[in-house]
């Protein structure tokens, strides 16, 4: 049984590795997309019940494509965001609040946290 679909863009190939497994692990169902491009036509052709971005992303940064997810009339414009960052500063924190971000998390960061940070906001809870 599937926990729900999630997609995780984020560049770093290990990183996206280590997160997909984590949380097909825990009955999640996984898009990948290596960059804000890729990201962007994957949110724009298919749904899902939570997007983890990668702040420093090719092509669009993680703010972009959520500023464009939240400007969007589509299926995926009001589901939460996860923001995975090296970029702690607090106005990189409020541009990413401004940018409807549900969720911010700095890395490096625990797979355990990020799964139940995951659960809580797939299940329509607070973040």
């Amino acid at each position: 049984m599937s926990s729900g679909k999630i997609l995780i863009a984020e560049d770093e190939m290990v990183l996206r590795f280590l997160i997909s497994e984590t949380l097909e692990e825990e009955g999640f169902d996984i898009d990948e997309a290596e960059d804000g491009k890729l990201a962007m036509d994957n949110l724009r052709y298919n749904e899902y019940d939570l997007i983890i971005l990668d702040y420093m992303m090719p092509e669009a940064t993680g703010i972009e494509v959520c500023e464009w997810l939240r400007a969007e009339a589509g299926a995926n414009s009001q589901k939460p965001v996860i923001l995975l960052t090296a970029k702690a500063e607090e106005k990189d924190r409020q541009r990413a609040m401004q940018a409807g971000v549900s969720m911010f998390i700095s890395k490096p960061f625990s797979p355990v946290e990020l799964a139940e940070s995951v659960r809580r906001l797939a299940a329509g809870g607070q973040p």
